[in-house]
C-alpha cells in the first residue's frame, strides 16, 4: 500500500496535519496575551508588598525621628501673591485685577 503513495502526496499531508488551523492561532494568541498579562500583575503585587512594606518602616522611623516643627511666617508675602497672580493672569489671558487670593498658605 505504501508503495502507490509518492513523496510529494507524503509531504502533502505531512504539510496539512501539522499545519495549524486559523483558530488555533487566534487562541493561542490570546491565551499568550492573557498569561503574559496575568504575570505582570502578579509582579506587581509583589513588588507593591515588598516596597509597601520599607515604606512602612521608614516612615515610623521617620516620625519618630522628627520632632513637629511650627512653620515659620512667609516673608515677602505680598510680592510673592503679587508673582502668583500675574503668573495665572497671564496663563489666563486676563487681567490682573480680575483675580483675587482668598487665602495664601504655605503648604
Amino acid at each position: 500500500m505504501l508503495g502507490n503513495l509518492d513523496v510529494n502526496s507524503v509531504m502533502n499531508v505531512a504539510q496539512k496535519v501539522s499545519e495549524p488551523g486559523k483558530l488555533e492561532v487566534v487562541v493561542v494568541g490570546i491565551g499568550t496575551v492573557f498569561v503574559g498579562l496575568i504575570c505582570i500583575v502578579i509582579i506587581c503585587k509583589i513588588m507593591s508588598l515588598c516596597c509597601g512594606v520599607k515604606k512602612g518602616k521608614e516612615k515610623q522611623e521617620e516620625s519618630a525621628a522628627k520632632p513637629v516643627v511650627a512653620a515659620a511666617p512667609i516673608q515677602n508675602r505680598e510680592e510673592i501673591i503679587a508673582a502668583v497672580c500675574a503668573t495665572a493672569a497671564e496663563e489666563l489671558g486676563t487681567d490682573v485685577s480680575a483675580i483675587r487670593v482668598r487665602s495664601f498658605k504655605r503648604i
